[in-house]
């Protein structure tokens, strides 16, 4: 933990860049030993499961499956740079699965060497970032007080609406909300939740090791001196009392964190590396009553004397695990109040409450129940690979002194036995072919060997949490997906073929592993993804399987290997890729493309690192990096040439109909308000549960159902997900609420959202998106979307005869019942594919607003209608063509717009390098949202928002340019809409003037636009000869 080692970062790359890239786990004994009374002593033994998480953002996914397994956590800031995004996305996470954290400030040193702050300085710069922190953690819990008192009133609405509407002046109008304490969420020294460290140094201390140490020297009791080393307050030598700021009456006092902590650190870096002072290190030194070696005092490297002092005065180690066995709390304790969320991650808990069990599995998981008889549950986080050679069984063990005496023994036996065979000339003579044969062999057997030794093995993280496992017992694996209605579904049986106490980048091998310890387990390749569940019975089992990672795959590229002939082991790495990284998203196009998404540019190019060194060991061709896009409309402009025709239609109205005559389809294309299409990407795990529970009654669903895997989000993070599902009813009341807002605000869409809730046809695309299909068609009415308690096995629902247009009362004739799903999958079609550049529709609204069928009799002499049933399946065809090219048509009739995704950026700069990271940022097409310089140091935060596509190559320009001194950190923060039109060309007189015919000004709608166009093959218009009077004439021999 302290030091140079860095045990736990494995990985060469890790080692490279010096950070951690993956998630690694040790287990740490400690002995405690305490003092009692009579002069008698306590022992404590405490086994300690550490987890270490990555800090950079890229890999946040491995936080979010770290802080499953754990019940406390040690969350590091940086002195100097204070509270990040990072950091905040770190508390969140610690704060939703009920991780109680301990807050470290590590790199203390660089107050003092670098920003050469005094003892007071410093002081109240930690103050600030304290109070940052706590106010971080006071938004969470106001956060879940709002959310609680909302959930309650709605509960008081709903049954006073089923009682006799009263008016009752009091309930309507009390704001009020119940008091709560909030005094043990917030970091405080004096409670022993902050360590103050500097993991370089190797140093950490409490307030309570200064008070332990002061209490004699001061006639204080410790615990009053623990309460007064930190905050406001004063020490009067003279009266030797404790003074607060109101008696100070003019005296310039420090606070006593500053005259009995700081000013001893500050001392001993003063006299070590400062001002270097030997004699004063010898007082330091005789003071403190610690011991130093006289090599250490003579060393010419004073980092290894400061050192030498820091470890025998305040070692890391020892503060670190007494703060874990201090504050955090035990597995049985913590798993009372965090099971019951992980099993209902959708019922409303107070905080800290702990509920009873309704089973005895539930009493077993709550109390972390050891016994042979519990049931064995436990959740494995994420998988990760292991070379086979370096598992324990395949390791080359160590001998003891006996054993290597007792083989030295057997080996000169047999060289004995072997003489004296050949003196007595007894044995069977081998010709040359036997003796080459027979070596042949052995050499064929230990290649063998040495292949079955190599690769990778797929072992899974997990934390049991109730019972025991042992190697050799049956399990259950639970995926995902799986529902204790349907217990047949996503379970699988496995044999546990072995258990590994994890020891950094070691394994060492376990017959038995007890509830509340994290380990490695063998035995779960195929059967587990990315995370699941184990259980010895499937008794009252709930799935707790299925985290939300922080951070959604973002960037994405195609791989091909570079020799054709190796496909098969690039598909095989592909594999074990998908498994190791719990973040990674492997996908095949229907190209035939295979494509990963990963969550920034430093995380592709770890995974790129293992698939060509560990998992497919071969050279592989990797496309430039893809990044997403959003396509929309605006109102805009009316185009000058349709001003002067003049409109005959309304704007985005188009009629098109289908190549067969038989049918009309009118559709109005109108751009949706944001407000709208941001509480749809707020809810789209709503509208999803909604479609899937309409799947489950109308029993459509197969156990890996084609409309389900299309229901799947696309990856790429355009939604925001939140932890609540809203019932249909209610996400039907909130969104009949924004529509009303929306016509409220006016504007010259309002006339369309008269009673639009009622009349959504589905949402798209894959059904769950930002785009909305209305249904206007006269005489034609479907249920509300929201009524799920539909029969029917198609998308119509309710009775035919308020469905049907009777064109004809004849069996022969077309209806819009025959055609209603084909345009619904136009719909779906042509919002998950957009006419600017085949990317994602977001935020517009197409209102079928007629369907008009037309008999044909043509074809008959006798003007009997033609069978036009026997055609039925050509014409839906052409149905879903016509939709999905009057959705384009209609699109088009607005002004398009591109959405980018868009990276939030935090820069930490001095003054002098400003001007070339904003030089980087502005030519890389960013936007600088705030600067500010931060209190008590040189350094400037800077806010930018930088486009994705744009970000490739990004972190390393900007530390070239200013030669290291900054240094950004990209968060995915959502899609931007770029205000371009991407078709836009010059056309009234000052712009023609200005710009000229040709518009020479760049277009970046347009070059993004042709840009994945010609990626994904598809027609770019583009002028083979812009100038041809400048083109130059080659030279004629």
């Amino acid at each position: 933990m302290a030091g140079k080692v860095r045990y736990l970062d494995s990985r060469e790359d890790e080692q490279e860049r010096g950070i951690t890239m993956e998630s690694s786990a040790i287990s740490l004994y400690f002995k405690l030993v305490k003092s009692a009374e009579e002069g008698k002593t306590i022992e404590s033994e405490y086994l300690i499961n550490l987890i270490d998480s990555p800090g950079h953002v890229d890999f946040s996914s491995e936080v979010s499956t770290a802080s499953r397994l754990c019940d406390g956590g040690l969350v590091l800031i940086d002195v100097v740079e204070g509270v990040c995004t990072q950091t905040i996305s770190v508390l969140r996470q610690a704060w939703i699965d009920k991780v109680r954290p301990i807050l470290v400030f590590n790199k203390m040193d660089r107050l003092i060497v670098e920003l050469k702050m005094t003892p007071h300085e410093a002081y109240l710069h930690i103050n600030k970032i304290l109070e940052q922190a706590n106010a971080i953690m006071a938004t969470f819990f106001t956060g879940d007080l709002m959310e609680e008192e909302a959930t309650k009133l709605a509960a008081e609405k709903k049954q006073k609406s089923q009682e006799e509407e009263e008016f009752d002046e009091n309930k309507i109008y009390d704001w009020s909300m119940e008091e709560r304490d909030d005094s043990d969420i917030y970091f405080d020294p004096a409670k022993g939740n902050v360590i103050f460290a500097s993991a370089v140094d190797g140093w950490a201390f409490r307030i309570q090791q200064f008070a332990a140490f002061y209490t004699k020297k001061l006639g204080f009791k410790e615990q009053v001196l623990q309460k007064c080393l930190w905050g406001e307050y004063y020490f009067d030598p003279k009266a030797k009392r404790v003074l607060l700021p109101k008696h100070l009456k003019g005296r310039n006092m420090k606070p006593m964190f500053v005259q009995f902590v700081l000013e001893n650190i500050w001392a001993v870096y003063g006299s070590v590396i400062v001002e270097p002072d030997r004699e004063r290190v010898e007082k330091i030194v005789n003071a403190l009553k610690i011991k130093v070696l006289p090599r250490d005092m003579r060393s010419r490297d004073p980092q290894i004397l400061l050192t030498a002092i820091f470890a025998q005065w305040l070692p890391l180690s020892t503060c670190v695990l007494l703060a874990i066995i201090g504050q955090l709390p035990p597995p049985k304790d913590a798993q009372r109040i965090r099971i019951p969320r992980m099993i209902y991650p959708n019922l409303h808990f107070k905080r800290n409450e702990a509920i009873e069990p309704t089973n005895e599995t539930e009493r077993a998981l709550y109390d972390c129940d050891l016994s042979d008889q519990a049931p064995a549950v436990a959740y494995v986080s994420k998988m990760f690979a292991v070379p086979i050679d370096l598992l324990p069984e395949n390791r080359r063990k160590q001998m003891t002194a006996e054993e290597m005496r007792e083989r030295g023994r057997r080996q000169r036996d047999l060289r004995a036995a072997h003489a004296l065979l050949d003196q007595t000339g007894e044995g069977i003579p081998l010709d040359a072919e036997q003796i080459s044969a027979l070596t042949e062999e052995a050499e064929a057997l230990e290649i063998q060997d040495m292949k079955e030794l190599k690769g990778e093995r797929i072992i899974g993280f997990a934390r049991l949490y109730s019972g025991k496992i042992r190697v050799g017992q049956k399990l259950y694996v639970l995926g995902p997906k799986y529902d204790p209605k349907y217990p047949s579904k996503h379970v699988s049986e496995i044999t546990v073929d072995s258990l590994y106490l994890i020891m950094g980048r070691d394994l060492e091998s376990l017959d038995e592993v007890c509830a509340g310890n994290v380990f490695g387990i063998g035995g779960l390749e195929g059967h587990i993804l990315k995370n699941g569940m184990l259980a010895s019975s499937l008794n009252d089992v709930k799935n707790m399987a299925g985290v939300k990672m922080e951070s959604s795959p973002i960037v994405r590229v195609a791989l091909e290997p570079e020799d054709p002939t190796e496909m098969d082991k690039l598909v095989e790495g592909l594999r074990l890729l998908n498994q190791a990284d719990p973040c990674v998203e492997v996908m095949l196009q229907e190209t035939g493309e295979h494509v990963i998404l990963t969550a920034g540019e430093l995380h592709l190019e770890r995974c790129l690192r293992d698939l060509k060194e560990r998992f497919a060991k071969i050279e592989i061709h990797v496309s430039d990096p893809i990044v997403p896009f959003r396509e929309s409309i605006v109102r805009g402009e009316l185009p000058v040439n349709k001003e002067k025709e003049g409109l005959v239609t309304p704007r985005g109205k188009v009629e098109i109909k289908i190549s067969s005559k038989h049918l009309t389809l009118q559709v109005q294309t109108v751009p949706l308000p944001s407000r709208i299409t941001e509480f749809l990407l707020e809810h789209t795990a709503s509208i999803k549960a909604i479609v899937e529970e309409k799947l489950v009654k109308k029993n459509m669903e197969n156990e890996d159902n084609e409309v389900q895997d299309a229901l799947q989000d696309t990856g790429d993070g355009s939604t925001v997900v939140t932890n609540k599902f809203l019932s249909a009813k209610e996400l039907r009341e909130a969104l009949e609420k924004e529509f009303a807002l929306a016509k409220k605000e006016g504007g010259p869409f309002a006339q369309y959202w008269d009673g639009i809730v009622d009349q959504i046809w589905a949402f798209g695309p894959r059904r769950v998106g930002s785009n909305l299909l209305v249904n206007r068609i006269p005489g034609y009415v479907r249920k509300s979307f929201f009524e799920v308690d539909s029969t029917k096995s198609t998308e119509v629902s309710g009775d035919h005869a308020d469905e049907v247009i009777k064109v004809e009362e004849n069996e022969k004739a077309l209806s819009i019942l025959d055609v209603d799903f084909h345009i619904h999958t136009g719909f779906q079609l042509s919002t998950l594919t957009g006419p600017l550049c085949a990317e994602p529709v977001t935020g517009v609204c197409y209102i079928v607003q007629a369907v008009d069928i037309h008999p044909d009799d043509s074809a008959n002499g006798d003007g009997e209608p033609v069978d036009v049933r026997s055609r039925l399946h050509t014409i839906q065809g052409q149905v879903i063509a016509a939709t999905k090219e009057a959705c384009k048509q209609g699109f088009l009739d607005w002004s398009p717009r591109l959405l980018l995704a868009m990276y939030t950026c935090d820069i930490q700069a001095t003054a002098e390098v400003l001007g070339r990271v904003y030089a980087v940022i502005s030519r890389r097409k960013g936007r600088i949202v705030s600067e500010d310089l931060k209190d008590g140091t040189h350094f400037w935060q800077i806010h930018a928002l930088l486009p994705v596509v744009e970000s490739f190559g990004f972190p390393d320009e900007i530390r070239k340019r200013t030669s290291g001194a900054a240094s950004p950190q990209l968060v995915f923060s959502g899609f931007e809409m770029l205000d371009e039109d991407p078709f836009w060309v010059p056309t009234t007189e000052e712009e023609l003037e200005d710009l000229g015919e040709k518009a020479d000004k760049e277009n970046l709608a347009r070059k993004y636009m042709d840009m994945v166009r010609k990626r994904k093959g598809m027609f770019v218009e583009k002028k083979l000869v812009e100038h041809a009077e400048k083109q130059r004439t080659l030279k004629k021999n």
